[in-house]
Formats: structure tokens, C-alpha cells, sequence
């Protein structure tokens, strides 16, 4: 029964849009609107078009016209038609027509991207697992109830959930269950499911980090307040009126480094006497080399803060899965915001990623890596301290970023020369808040995840070569 539909449907074609004109019969009509489709490149060479009793039934004529039609344009050289590969569109270097055809307009080249890219954010795209993932993913659809076709819950599926809490807890320090978990597509998405709908402004932020995160939230009328940043990271002691703040305590991005333990302790009482919150961003918390991991401010007290996180670091961007670990209180508000439905995150993925975690290739994909980013981590520091000694190097216990610093008044000059040299990558300013008041400081943020690993090596002696000298 199965093959028989199948070649019921093989039998029935694709579709076809044409309109047929009254002019001159209906054979004349399918002639030309088929001369035209092919003319003006909206049937591409190579097209398979419908057999004749697809295309018959379709436009309401008889099977023989549409025979007819497609012989002429064969003999004329506009189809080709082979036995067992059906009707198809010749292959031709230029339209046809003549001097009324409609020739395309000349698209300009794309411009040339980069030819090294140490923007930071951006994991090594070429060690994506595909092979563990696919398993994953058949797994997940193979076994995927019916529902799962269905209208998505806006809070994602609890599969994915449930995977999330054991493995936050586990590798994170989390404390949580999957009621209080909300599947988003990143980061972003979080805030703006957050503001203005759940927390209201003022927000303190850190006084460096992502001006895209200030744009959005600024485009939600909230306003942000910058904290001072030192060695020990945020001063939360400066913390005002302000009822929320937002921190990247596990590596504070992009200066590098934890948050002091005392400052932990000092943000999570301040949450608890202004009945405020924190919010956390646990942007790339798996990768630690240096260090002990740095569990989550989140496990002090899961009532005060909100703990965000995302596989954008540790898979791809390109997946959109993101979570919020939610206080309790916050939970409906959120879903309300989001809507009944999920309407954001595949579903689909969604099981496919619980399956990747709770099977353990999480875990080894993140391992692997791990080993990978400090070993290129490793070659950036040795190469620096050989060719250009007089540049520190900081923020690199974690993470897949490094900071040079350089001399006062040499930053703008320095992204320049590695523009230059076709190098992308970002200077530290482009990260300062507009209203911060500590002093600047004049520094490159690498990134050294993106390049795959065979072009890595060329990268790093381009840049050490755009640096200024000491």
C-alpha cells in the first residue's frame, strides 16, 4: 500500500503556476506561458515540469494539449525530454528571446568577508557535531509522541526540561525543577520576554559589556545604570535604587574573570533587602581552564535570581536554544508574556537537545572542546609572548575571548592596522557603556574560537603582525 502511494505521488508531479491567456486557444496560451516562465528565469534550467496529466488536471484542459504544448517547445529548444527523466527545461547559458528578452540585471559580487575572523562570541562553526546531533535528532523524532505536531507549550517541552534542571544542577550549581524552567530562543530573547512586560527599569549593568543587549532594552524603555568594574569585577557595593541588575559573574564579558566570591554574597543580600533581582548570564559557564569551575550565583538563592543560559557558546547560535531558570514568582508573568503557544523555539530541536544531553554527548561535545579552546588559548599567549611581549594578555582562566591591552591612545590605530591586514575583531571600547565614568582603557577583544582549526595558526600571525609595536 505504502509503495503504491509513493508512485501514485511520483505519478502527480509538483505544481506549476501558470495563467493561461483566452487568446488564441488553450494550446497557444500554454505554449506561450510557458515560453515566458522559461524566458523571463522563473522555470530554471534544469526544472522538472509536471507530467501531462498532472499539468492537464491542474489547468482544467486535455491531456493531449498539454502533449502538444511540450513537444513544440522541445523541438523549438526551450524543453528537453528524455526517457525515465521526464520533461525538463534546457539547459541554456543565456535567455532565449532575442532582442525582447527579458535579460536579468548584473548582480554585484557579494563583498569579501574577512579572510581571518577573531570576532569574539562565536564558537568554532567547523566542530559542530553533526554526526552525535543527527543521532540525537532521530532518536528525538522516532520517538516523539504524537502531540508533539501539535501547538507547542510556551514553556517548552518537558522533556528538554527535565534534561536541563539535571544537567544545570549538575554542572552549574543550579537549584531548580522544570516548572520553574522557560525554553527561549537566546539571550536576547529572554530580555525581551523580561522587560517591559515582567521587571521594570532602571537596570544596572555591568559598565562593559554587549551594547546590542543596552539597544534592546533601551528600545523597551528601560533604562541602564553602569557598575564600575575592577579585578575582583561588578562593584556591587555601588549598587543604587535600581530593583534589578544584570551580571556575567562566572567570566565577566568581555574584561574577563569571576566575580569575587564577597561580591556574590553582597549582590544576593542586596537582592534580598531591595526585594530585587539579578539577573544572570551564564554566557559560556562551561569553559574554565585555569580555575576550579565557578558555580552559579543562582544556588545562593533561587529566589532572587534569574539564570539564563544558551548552547550558542557551547553548540552553535544557529540552534536559537536558550533557557531561563525562573524564581517561582516570575513564572506565570513570563509564560503570559510569551503566549500560549510556543511560537519561538522548534519543538522539534528542542527534543532533539534533550536527548543530546540526557545521552551524554552533551557533556562529551562541551569536554572536547574545552580541550580544544585552551589549546588554542595556549598558542595565542605563546605567540604573543614571542612576538610582541610588551601587549598583556588578560580574561583568559575562560571562556573564548582574550583581552589585549595596549598602550593609552593606540586602540583605534590598532583596529585599524588589522582591518587592514584582514583581520576582524573588536576593540574594548566598542563594549563600554556610554555613560560609564571609570577611567578607559585602550584594549583588543580576540576572539579565538572562530577560525576553524586548520586556518587558526594563520590568524594568530596576522594579528601579532597588525599589533602596534612596544
Amino acid at each position: 500500500m505504502a509503495e503504491s502511494w509513493v508512485n501514485s505521488a511520483e505519478r502527480i508531479g509538483a505544481d506549476l503556476h501558470l495563467e493561461l491567456s483566452a487568446a488564441g486557444g488553450r494550446r497557444a496560451s500554454l505554449i506561450r506561458a510557458l515560453r515566458e516562465a522559461v524566458r523571463c528565469g522563473r522555470l530554471a534550467p534544469g526544472t522538472r515540469l509536471p507530467p501531462y496529466r498532472s499539468l492537464a488536471a491542474d489547468l482544467g484542459v486535455a491531456r493531449n494539449t498539454v502533449a502538444d504544448a511540450y513537444a513544440e517547445l522541445v523541438a523549438e529548444g526551450w524543453l528537453t525530454a528524455r526517457q525515465g527523466s521526464g520533461t525538463r527545461v534546457a539547459d541554456r547559458a543565456a535567455p532565449l528571446g532575442g532582442a525582447h528578452a527579458r535579460v536579468p540585471k548584473k548582480v554585484p559580487p557579494r563583498a569579501r568577508g574577512p579572510r581571518h575572523d577573531l570576532r569574539q562570541g562565536t564558537p568554532d562553526a567547523s566542530s559542530f557535531p553533526r554526526a552525535a546531533w543527527l543521532a540525537s535528532y532521530r532518536r528525538a523524532l522516532q520517538q516523539a509522541p504524537n502531540e508533539v505536531f501539535g501547538p507547542g507549550d510556551a514553556a517548552g517541552r518537558i522533556e528538554l526540561r527535565r534534561a536541563l534542571a539535571a544537567y544545570l544542577a549538575r554542572a552549574r550549581g543550579v537549584w531548580t525543577e522544570p516548572g520553574r524552567i522557560v525554553i527561549c530562543s537566546g539571550f536576547a530573547h529572554a530580555l525581551r520576554l523580561l522587560f517591559p512586560g515582567v521587571l521594570k527599569g532602571p537596570l544596572a549593568v555591568e559598565s562593559y559589556g554587549l551594547g546590542f543587549h543596552r539597544e534592546l532594552l533601551a528600545a523597551a524603555s528601560v533604562r541602564t545604570v553602569p557598575l564600575p568594574l575592577d579585578e575582583d569585577g561588578a562593584r556591587v557595593g555601588e549598587l543604587g535604587r535600581e530593583r534589578a541588575v544584570l551580571l556575567t559573574p562566572a567570566h565577566q564579558f568581555p574584561t574577563g574573570g569571576p566575580l569575587h566570591p564577597a561580591r556574590r554574597a553582597a549582590v544576593v543580600d542586596w537582592a534580598r533587602a531591595r526585594g530585587g533581582v539579578i539577573l544572570e548570564d551564564d554566557y559560556d559557564g562551561e569553559f574554565r581552564y585555569d580555575r576550579k569551575p565557578v558555580g552559579a550565583v543562582q544556588g545562593l538563592d533561587p529566589e532572587r535570581v534569574i539564570h539564563i543560559g544558551s548552547v550558542s557558546k557551547s553548540l552553535s547560535p544557529a540552534l536559537r536554544l536558550g533557557w531561563m531558570v525562573l524564581p517561582e514568582r516570575y513564572v506565570d508573568a513570563v509564560l503570559a508574556v510569551k503566549g500560549e503557544r510556543e511560537a519561538w523555539v522548534s519543538v522539534l530541536d528542542q527534543l532533539a537537545l534533550a536527548d543530546f544531553v540526557v545521552s551524554g554527548s552533551y557533556d562529551r561535545h562541551v569536554r572536547r572542546m574545552r580541550q580544544q579552546y585552551r589549546g588554542r588559548r595556549d598558542r595565542l599567549v605563546a605567540a604573543l609572548a614571542e612576538r610582541a611581549p610588551h601587549i598583556e594578555v588578560t580574561g583568559i582562566a575562560a571562556g573564548l575571548h582574550a583581552v589585549l591591552r595596549l598602550p593609552p591612545g593606540t586602540e583605534r590605530s590598532a583596529v585599524k592596522a588589522a582591518t587592514w591586514q584582514g583581520i576582524a575583531l573588536d576593540g574594548l571600547a566598542e563594549f563600554r557603556h556610554p555613560e560609564a565614568t571609570m577611567a578607559v582603557t585602550d584594549g583588543l577583544v580576540v576572539g579565538y574560537a572562530t577560525p576553524a582549526e586548520h586556518a587558526y595558526g594563520a590568524a594568530v600571525e596576522a594579528l601579532c603582525g597588525a599589533l602596534p609595536p612596544g
